[in-house]
């Protein structure tokens, strides 16, 4: 992979790999150093992709691998991020409900946010057994329970 595909290919996964960091990240500098460190990984480990799976999932594994293993040594704090990008034709109210869903997606274990977040991304059951390495029929009874469990901790 040249160092010119390489940046492209950064710049199109950008927006998946922002969201799952941001679901790791405790505030904007933890958020840049995950999605720092992601990119460093996936440059490290470009030549090892076989071609087994589609791209997206190998990022979507390299980036939550890098999150789940740099969690476990900060133990990041679950504060809300103080600042959350958003498109420019979000309004104020859609913010607020972007970051309160992030807030309890911080709040979840590991494991469920990995799920989630992938489902957020529109990933198949399918895709996100692949990634996660569980049954499809286990990803449908956990996505159906996490979505419950989020409703209950936003709403109360």
């Amino acid at each position: 992979m040249s160092e010119l595909f390489f940046k492209s290919f950064v710049t199109e996964n950008m927006g998946v790999i922002t969201h799952i960091c941001k679901a790791y990240a405790a505030n904007e500098e933890e958020l840049k150093d995950l999605i720092q460190e992601v990119t460093i990984q996936l440059w490290k480990s470009h030549q090892k992709f076989k071609g087994n799976s589609k791209i997206s999932t190998w990022v979507y594994r390299v980036t939550l691998n890098v999150c789940l293993a740099i969690n476990r040594k900060k133990k990041i704090d679950t504060e809300p991020m103080s600042s959350v990008d958003y498109e420019e034709d979000t309004d104020h109210t859609e913010r607020e409900q972007i970051e309160m869903l992030y807030r309890a997606i911080r709040q979840l274990k590991e494991s469920e946010r990995a799920i989630i977040l992938l489902y957020l991304e529109k990933k198949s059951y399918q895709e996100i057994s692949e990634i996660l390495g569980i049954t499809v029929s286990n990803v449908g009874v956990k996505v159906n329970r996490l979505k419950d469990k989020l409703k209950t901790m936003i709403n109360g």
